[in-house]
């Protein structure tokens, strides 16, 4: 038998899951006083769902749970074998999904706009790295039903405030507009039907630079004057290019409209607490994002520790109609994971108390004695050890800072 966990997931000790518990309270607690409601949904969906979702890169990740039983058996029996034949559910890769055909199953029950909570694990068949787990928590919030820029603005501003709540302050949050770059390298000459793929260059500007972009796009076989246009477009360097530069180059200008008012509005609600940046390489890689993108950044992580985006196509394929929709997603392994490295704190902890009793009280009275410690802290009935050196330094180690006995009828703390 193997006592390690598998790779990509990880036991949790105490001392962490407090700070996780915490952190997560803190997050959910910002949500709910924002008029947010949680909800859950199971881990496995329908692979059809999954497959259709428009998950990008996320859909060669997902872990593919074996027919059972009769339905795997008849499966083996087909020749040849295929692996839809194989599988019919799949475990989720984000919340985002699960939460349409939540929607698209329960708006009768629903308010409009819906405004949602999800916190729970989500799966991905990664190959395990620092920042990437094959099981890991989300913490999202979603507005359905709200096709105004307003719904960006509220997303921005509560999952702002709910990293600030935790102490989390090192950050700025990125935007963009799908719609904006789209247009602008269709208008430069790049085909309407290879955009995903010369999106997906363009994503990696702040690691290859634009001579590694022009060089990936010219072997994908694009068009040389698209590509030049695109290079040169880019010479000046990322930080440089303006939303304004960018709205010149595009043949529909308005598609910036909403974009300016996500950016001024936002700046104007965070009133200099945290920074909104507009960022011209920013795409995120789900293929259901049809407007706005964000994500959050620090220089305290290599990459982003939240995103999110508009993704108002994605319930319509469960109704037939379109609903919009805009999420934002707390990467809440990695916060966790900066603030561990940061050696985090919990603000006003309870103090942990170990009552250490003996065979001179009943088991009553000493539950009876720690029920008023409780009062003043978090009390565990430990029995004392023979020799209790070693059980001191371990309780210790486990975070106890007071020790409590009974001599003589009274409870003496120290």
């Amino acid at each position: 038998m193997k006592i390690n966990a598998l790779k990509g997931m990880k036991d949790i000790l105490p001392a962490e899951q407090r700070m996780r518990d915490y952190v997560q309270g803190k997050i959910l607690q910002t949500y709910r006083e924002a008029g947010f409601e949680r909800i859950s949904t199971p881990m496995l969906e329908d692979a059809e769902n999954l497959d259709k979702s428009d998950g990008g890169e996320n859909l060669n990740l997902i872990f593919k749970v074996l027919k059972r039983g009769d339905k795997l058996e008849s499966a083996l029996a087909a020749n040849p074998v295929e692996e839809k034949s194989l599988s019919d559910m799949g475990l989720r890769y984000d919340l985002t999904l699960p939460l349409t055909r939540f929607y698209a199953a329960n708006k009768n029950e629903l308010q409009t706009p819906f405004k949602v909570i999800q916190t729970d694990r989500v799966f991905r068949a990664e190959r395990p790295q620092k920042g990437r787990s094959r099981e890991f928590v989300q913490c999202d919030i979603d507005i359905l039903g709200d096709s105004s820029p307003n719904a960006e603005v509220e997303l921005i501003d509560v999952t702002a405030r709910a990293l600030m709540n935790i102490g989390f302050k090192d950050f700025y949050i990125n935007v963009n507009d799908r719609r904006i770059l789209r247009n602008m390298l269709e208008s430069m000459g790049f085909a309407a039907d290879s955009l995903d793929s010369v999106c997906i260059s363009f994503d990696k500007l702040d690691k290859i630079g634009p001579d590694g972009v022009a060089t990936e796009l010219t072997e994908k076989g694009m068009p040389e004057k698209a590509v030049k246009a695109l290079k040169d477009f880019l010479a000046d360097s990322s930080d440089k290019i303006t939303l304004e530069s960018v709205v010149a180059k595009c043949s529909n200008p308005s598609v910036a409209d909403d974009l300016k008012y996500i950016i001024e509005t936002a700046q104007v609600v965070a009133d200099g607490k945290y920074k909104i940046k507009y960022c011209p390489s920013l795409v995120r890689g789900q293929g259901y994002y049809t407007g706005a993108v964000f994500e959050i950044a620090t220089p305290l992580f290599g990459g982003a520790v939240g995103g999110g985006g508009r993704y108002d196509n994605l319930i319509g394929k469960f109704i037939g109609q379109q609903v919009p929709a805009v999420g934002f997603s707390i990467g809440f392994e990695r916060i966790c994971s900066i603030l561990l490295e940061q050696n985090y704190k919990i603000p006003n902890e309870r103090e942990k108390c170990a009552f250490l009793y003996d065979d001179s009280l009943s088991f009553a009275e000493v539950m009876k004695f720690a029920e008023g410690l409780r009062k003043d802290y978090n009390v565990a009935i430990i029995k004392k050890a023979k020799k209790p050196g070693p059980q001191y330094d371990m309780l210790e180690k486990q975070g106890y800072t007071k020790f409590a006995s009974v001599r003589d009828g009274q409870v003496l703390v120290k």
